[in-house]
């Protein structure tokens, strides 16, 4: 993207106040799945009294929610009547196998709002207003939640990811899937490899919803539990395959390379690394998705950031890698990155 195009652009007061009332769109669809709106669309209830009845509300609440869903194109209205726009029929509703509304609704939680009222402070510390380490503090209880509320998003990304990670390795395959949360990952691994062995490392409480995930996918007896930190638990191993899906971005470089290093001598000779992180291009405002996630980690994390891949080709090899590769996932915001035992 040319990013001097909006500076050419006419000026239009319209972008500041969208943005500023951008926390009603927030707000709006937060409050949809709340009262659980959208499942009640897609049976088919699109009168104003209909709806209002189905979720408990007021009926002038209804109108002017549905409304602003319309003028959002959550939702779409004809004839007094609403229905699903197509992003909704398949992202929100909840009885869509693609629905995002577990996502949703953690993403919208307080604790992950909250710094964002803080942001002037947050800017000129550099560092996040939460306790501690912030997001990353051992034992944060919202890990758990995140396992059960971010699998959605992220299963669409676990196949690509075990195809790319598994290309040359042949026979029995031992995998570490580092910070694991829901395990959807090394799952998938050992649901393309039958002679894989996936070990999960992360904290206790957030291993219980990776062992169900890893049962429901018949693959229980090929996966075990590694109990507590990266940073502190001896890995083990050796392994093929050590994954690092969505963590290095909430640490400095320094602690990355320290990380990988770690992981780099709990590899076999043939072993690589996968993390799955958001990418910028080295210009860090395009991809706009990517590119925004490290505004997330200045509000969230005492030093994390969403990093080049210039940025992890330099951790990678520091950590004694060959060097990283980028595999960009079509139709979505992540890039797994890829590095070879040296």
């Amino acid at each position: 993207m040319d990013t001097t195009t909006h500076a050419a652009a006419e000026p239009n007061p319209a972008l500041i106040f969208e943005t500023l009332a951008a926390h009603n769109r927030t707000a709006a669809l937060a409050t949809a799945i709340d009262l659980d709106l959208f499942r009640a669309i897609g049976e088919g209830i699109g009168d104003v009294p209909g709806l209002a009845q189905r979720v408990h509300a007021s009926e002038r609440g209804i109108r002017i929610l549905c409304d602003y869903l319309v003028i959002m194109g959550l939702l779409t209205k004809s004839d007094g009547r609403y229905a699903h726009s197509p992003t909704s029929a398949v992202f929100l509703d909840p009885r869509s196998p693609a629905s995002l509304a577990s996502t949703a609704r953690f993403l919208g939680k307080p604790e992950l709002m909250k710094p964002f009222a803080s942001l002037t402070e947050i800017v000129r510390t550099g560092r996040t207003v939460l306790e501690g380490d912030g997001t990353v503090t051992p034992e944060n209880p919202v890990w758990v939640e995140f396992a059960h509320s971010m699998a959605p998003m992220m299963a669409p990304m676990a196949a690509p990811l075990a195809e790319v990670v598994l290309q040359g390795l042949d026979g029995p395959v031992q995998v570490l899937d580092i910070a694991a949360g829901h395990g959807l990952f090394g799952i998938e691994i050992l649901k393309q490899s039958p002679a894989a062995h996936t070990t999960a490392l992360d904290w206790a409480p957030v291993l219980e919803v990776a062992a169900a995930n890893a049962t429901r996918a018949g693959v229980a007896e090929r996966f075990s539990r590694l109990p507590g930190s990266a940073f502190d638990v001896p890995f083990g191993g050796p392994y093929d395959v050590i994954l690092l899906t969505n963590f290095l971005h909430h640490f400095d470089q320094p602690t990355c390379v320290s990380l990988l290093r770690k992981a780099h001598d709990a590899l076999t000779a043939r072993g690589r690394i996968a993390a799955l992180e958001f990418v910028p291009n080295d210009d860090r405002v395009t991809p706009p998705m990517a590119a925004a996630f490290s505004m997330t980690m200045l509000a969230t994390t005492v030093s994390g950031d969403a990093y080049t891949l210039r940025e992890y080709d330099e951790m990678y090899r520091a950590a004694g890698f060959e060097r990283a590769i980028g595999h960009p996932i079509p139709r979505a915001p992540s890039t797994i990155v890829v590095g070879f035992r040296d």
